[in-house]
């Protein structure tokens, strides 16, 4: 996502002036010698993103994303990039690179999220045409493309909440019965994961990374998609309503699950033919997706100095405890979090 930022204060530093060197060859090529650049947004990787304005009779903008190669890979953004936009998803097109600086000419997809604008009266007419473009990224699905989601992957990824968030956070010494409630836990969620029909997806599709996108019938807008991979249908439903910013009652969850459901099933996709066997794979997916960012968000506090999304590890503990608390196999899970004190009463601050 990139919505605008403050001005830009490292025009001086070495890496800017690669890239300004850099853009400069690429815009010359259009006949543009005269721009601006300006912050578009920063994440929680390595990756930075500015915005090119270039002034004339008519003023254009695009994007120049930065990704550092030491630490960030441009090849799987271009790869699913070109995979979006030939299955008519609206994400930006790549215009220009350099892998080897790690600098992408992108298109400019607009400035408001659909997080910066919606609202419990906007949320269903935002949610139906994002449920409808990821039918269409859906319909596009081919196996060999993308790296699947795999057991080892889902489990290292469970790991971070016990390596990260208990250890780290909690800095709880785990008994070996805790260890093996964990790890039974994680065994289930893993099963019921790779037990799902696999299409692409784009595992992080959530209002902060859709754009609402001019005109309006291209919304949304689809961005930070590089770890797309092949698999589990019900993952990226499972990201768009239970969100890492923004929560709903579940009734709305549950409306806006059934129609993206409804439209998969008409469109052909493999999704269960009864809609309460669905609605347990998503809540399953969305389990081992909550951990995995609560996870996450110690990492980036404790290893990363970036301590500002912690804010939101309640929103995810309430999650997880809302779906421990709805299947009899997750009983231990949720005992575990009781004894370890994962969840007060600030997480009823939170919809579900």
């Amino acid at each position: 996502m990139y919505p605008e930022q403050k001005p830009m204060q490292d025009k001086n530093s070495a890496r800017m002036s690669a890239l300004h060197a850099w853009l400069k060859s690429q815009l010359a090529r259009d006949g543009i010698t005269d721009y601006q650049l300006a912050p578009a947004s920063a994440d929680a990787s390595f990756r930075r993103y500015f915005r090119i304005t270039t002034p004339g009779a008519t003023v254009t903008t695009r994007i120049v994303m930065d990704a550092p190669p030491e630490q960030e890979d441009c090849r799987p953004f271009v790869k699913v990039a070109g995979l979006m936009n030939d299955a008519g998803v609206n994400a930006p097109k790549v215009l220009a690179q350099d892998l080897n600086q790690g600098f992408l000419l992108l298109t400019d997809l607009g400035r408001q999220t659909y997080l910066d604008v919606i609202t419990e009266a906007s949320a269903d007419s935002l949610f139906r045409p994002a449920n409808d473009m990821l039918v269409k990224w859906q319909l596009a699905s081919r196996p060999g493309e993308l790296p699947e989601y795999a057991e080892a992957q889902i489990l290292t990824e469970l790991a971070l909440f016990t390596d990260w968030y208990i250890g780290q956070h909690v800095k709880a010494a785990l008994t070996d019965a805790q260890k093996k409630v964990l790890l039974t836990s994680y065994a289930d969620i893993a099963r019921m994961a790779l037990a799902q029909q696999k299409v692409f997806v784009h595992s992080d599709y959530m209002p902060r990374n859709l754009m609402v996108a001019e005109p309006l019938e291209n919304s949304p807008g689809v961005l930070d998609f590089q770890d797309a991979v092949y698999g589990p249908i019900s993952y990226d439903i499972a990201s768009l309503y239970r969100d890492a910013f923004i929560s709903w009652e579940e009734e709305r969850v549950l409306d806006g699950t059934i129609r993206y459901w409804e439209k998969a099933k008409k469109a052909g996709l493999p999704v269960p033919e009864q809609f309460g066997d669905f609605y347990r794979d998503v809540e399953w997916m969305g389990l081992q997706r909550h951990l995995r960012i609560i996870g996450i968000f110690a990492r980036l506090n404790y290893r990363d100095g970036k301590p500002a999304y912690l804010a939101d590890t309640p929103r995810f503990i309430g999650y997880v405890r809302h779906t421990c608390r709805r299947y009899s196999a997750l009983t231990p899970l949720l005992r575990l979090l009781d004894q370890l004190q994962i969840g007060d009463v600030t997480v009823q601050q939170y919809k579900f």
